[in-house]
């Protein structure tokens, strides 16, 4: 009877730790940087994409840098490339949530997994993508963040990933950083604004904090 109050005691505790960890990220995600904006008349759209839970990043493709655009493999004629990053093994075993597994879920939380950058690329501009204005400081900025996520190899280039799950227009690159409860998909996109200056989350771990933003 002992051993089963502990366990009951201790799930009881696990549950309070989940769900003050939800509210603590929703009440951090209000906290607005980066919030006094100045749009000037040349200003460049980019855009924030979300499949409900995973926030990526839209850049035209000829707003790329050329250091970003230089060893991407994609599709010269596709004018949008689409930017997200998190677990490796995730991305790679879970292309849509039928595949979704608990024990991939629980190595992108807790195990030192290696990630990836996933880049999409898109001939047309989609209508649920939220338009975001730059400026070309933003903007050089926003190129660099992303830039420096990818691992690179000794020639400098950019470290594809194989696999045969995903349509040709996806591609996966080796990426720095290991993903956690406090780095995801939704940080990482929430920093490259925030170091980009542009308005952001002071922290987020959801994806409505950073689109709330631009709603």
């Amino acid at each position: 009877m002992l051993f089963l109050k502990k366990i009951i005691k201790y799930i009881g505790y696990s549950i309070l730790s989940v769900l003050i960890y939800i509210v603590f990220s929703i009440v951090v995600s209000l906290f607005t940087v980066n919030s006094q904006q100045k749009i000037s008349t040349n200003s460049k759209d980019i855009y924030l994409d979300t499949n409900g839970v995973h926030l990526s990043i839209i850049i035209p493709a000829k707003l790329l840098s050329k250091k970003l655009k230089l060893d991407l493999q994609t599709n010269k004629n596709q004018k949008f490339m689409m930017f997200g990053w998190g677990d490796e093994n995730f991305y790679l075993n879970t292309p849509t949530w039928n595949e979704f597994k608990f024990k991939y879920a629980f190595g992108a939380l807790f195990l030192n997994n290696p990630t990836a950058i996933h880049v999409t690329s898109f001939y047309n501009k989609r209508s649920d993508w939220i338009p975001v204005k730059t400026n070309e400081i933003q903007l050089s900025k926003l190129n660099d963040f992303i830039q420096q996520t990818f691992v690179l190899d000794s020639l400098n280039q950019k470290i594809i990933i194989p696999q045969n799950i995903y349509g040709k227009n996806n591609l996966f690159y080796k990426a720095k950083g290991s993903y956690s409860p406090v780095k995801t998909c939704n940080t990482w996109a929430n920093k490259a604004f925030k170091e980009s200056g542009l308005k952001a989350c002071y922290w987020t771990l959801f994806d409505f904090g950073l689109l709330n933003k631009y709603l």
